[in-house]
């Protein structure tokens, strides 16, 4: 019985109401009021308690003001630490093009070549007799050059006039998990690499198109000579702008997986010559 006593006025005590009053000091007039319970208070105090920490958590996660609680990284110093990353890859590799060109120019300076060898080479050359009647053409020689006189001279396929004019560096190394084919409409090569792998320009040119797209994520086009534009889709992000020259080998944005029709961390590559699209494989070597 005793027992039961105690859970009544217990339970009497949570259920008993209370009016809260707010009056007037001076003229004693009601201005406020509220029945509680001490239950009551009791549900409003933990409500209130879940929602502001809900609310703190939200504003420290989703906010700027993370910065400011310790163990926090600043977004600001990453993206400059990311970026001077990218900068020293490319001076990397524009050291490693000067030490090759001087390792070239050394035979010359420390006199490895003679110029009596050079002089002799040029002696042989002008002593040679030439037998002018073998270089007068034939019959057949003059039919066939006809032929292709008539014909066209300059026949060739998926950019093989132009190798010889533009060399191409590889914007990234891995595997090719989709080559180019055209009956697809699949006019590029994608190669896997990690992300934040640093993407980089495959010969010198200017950047025509650096902007965000629904479907490819970051997107950056950059014009080269002879008429081609090397594409680079799904970038992580850009580190070029629209104007801006770039270099051989220049790191221009960097591996990821933005887009609706990305399938993962991967760079999706293309090669325009003329308005047409040729396959990459046949200028660049990506393994």
């Amino acid at each position: 019985m005793a027992k039961t006593n105690k859970k009544s006025k217990f339970k009497q005590k949570l259920t008993d109401k209370y009016r809260l009053v707010i009056l007037n000091e001076d003229t004693f007039q009601e201005r406020f009021s509220v029945k509680l319970s001490r239950l009551n208070a009791f549900v409003f105090g933990g409500v209130f308690s879940i929602v502001l920490i809900g609310l703190t958590t939200v504003l420290i996660a989703f906010t700027s003001l993370r910065e400011y609680i310790p163990g926090y990284s600043s977004t600001d110093l990453k993206r400059k630490a990311r970026t001077l990353t990218y900068e020293t890859d490319s001076l990397k590799t524009e050291l490693a093009l000067l030490e090759n060109y001087i390792n070239a120019l050394k035979p010359v300076l420390t006199g490895e070549i003679e110029a009596e060898n050079i002089d002799s080479i040029q002696a042989a050359t002008r002593n040679v007799q030439i037998d002018e009647e073998k270089l007068n053409p034939t019959k057949q020689d003059s039919i066939f050059r006809e032929q292709l006189e008539e014909g066209d001279l300059f026949l060739f396929t998926d950019g093989v006039a132009d190798k010889a004019s533009i060399v191409f560096f590889a914007p990234v190394t891995g595997n090719l998990t989709q080559t180019f084919d055209a009956a697809e409409k699949h006019f590029a090569v994608d190669v896997v690499a990690k992300t934040d792998t640093p993407v980089k320009a495959v010969a010198d040119g200017t950047v025509i198109f650096a902007e965000w797209t629904a479907e490819t994520g970051y997107v950056i086009m950059v014009q080269h000579s002879s008429e081609f534009i090397s594409v680079y889709k799904h970038n992580g992000n850009l580190l070029k702008e629209q104007g801006d020259f770039v270099k051989s080998g220049e790191v221009i944005a960097s591996v990821g997986s933005t887009g609706e029709l990305t399938t993962g961390p991967h760079l999706h590559f293309e090669l325009w010559n003329n308005g047409y699209p040729v396959n990459p494989s046949n200028y660049i070597n990506f393994e």
